[in-house]
């Protein structure tokens, strides 16, 4: 057994190494893929995308809100990933009475490389893992400095919502050049095209997720932001904290700093 400790401080003993691995994480299920665990993972969520074939050949145990146990435990999987923010506490806690669950906490870039580390250590990728995090700094590092534009980054519709200083998007926001107006909140504040308007952004993105923002919502918001600059952006690339980090700095790069350099 291994003694791993999670991003909640607690302490899991994990099989060294698992071999059925139960993902509750879209990104998480993306990174133990491109660690090279396809073989290892036993379970997925159906918001578990990316690489898409997986939903066919691996069980899908319900969604990130909901799991279905019996599925749960007709894997009898020797270690499951959850998250604190994606997963919810009461099913993440009944299963820790029976299963190995390590959660994750992930809310800035460094948090999402210690992920990494971790879970290179307990499933013995160690070395798939290193150079993952080694690629992920290096590009990082070829996002230019800019001055940042004010911004909102809207993921909800009914009711409106946007992210606080304490979230993951937060900090991708500011490492992509945009300065959340938002910052003083916390979490995922309830707001209103109104409020928002008030806060004179100089740029509103909308996430294609959790809610899927289309063309036809710039129209809507323009109704009251008027000329203040709205786009449609990847939500994965500010939001998914596994292997996606790889490709985040090449799309900032293309796809958000151009609209920095317009306002400019």
């Amino acid at each position: 057994m291994a003694i791993s400790t999670d991003q909640l401080g607690r302490t899991v003993l994990i099989p060294a190494p698992p071999q059925k691995i139960i993902s509750l994480v879209p990104s998480i299920t993306e990174l133990l893929y491109a660690l090279g665990l396809e073989d290892r993972i036993a379970g997925i969520t159906r918001y578990c995308i990316f690489p898409d074939h997986l939903l066919r050949e691996k069980t899908v145990v319900g969604g990130t809100k909901k799991t279905v146990p019996e599925r749960i435990h007709a894997i009898a999987p020797d270690l499951i990933i959850a998250s604190k923010e994606e997963n919810i506490q009461a099913e993440v806690e009944a299963y820790a009475q029976q299963y190995p669950v390590w959660v994750s906490d992930v809310t800035c870039l460094e948090d999402a490389l210690q992920l990494i580390q971790s879970i290179g250590q307990f499933t013995g990728t160690m070395s798939a893992a290193t150079q993952m995090i080694e690629t992920i700094q290096a590009r990082f590092k070829t996002i230019p400095a800019i001055q940042p534009l004010k911004g909102a980054y809207l993921i909800w519709k009914d009711p409106v919502m946007t992210i606080g200083n304490d979230t993951f998007i937060h900090d991708m926001m500011r490492i992509a050049g945009i300065r959340n107006v938002f910052g003083a909140e916390k979490r995922y504040p309830v707001t209103t095209p109104e409020a928002i308007a008030a806060l004179s952004p100089d740029v509103i993105l909308l996430s294609s997720e959790p809610y899927p923002f289309r063309a036809e919502h710039i129209t809507w918001l323009k109704e009251t932001l008027g000329d203040i600059p709205v786009h449609l952006v990847d939500g994965t690339y500010f939001s998914w904290y596994g292997s996606r980090l790889l490709d985040a700095p090449a799309y900032f790069r293309s796809d958000i700093l151009p609209i920095i350099n317009r306002k400019e």
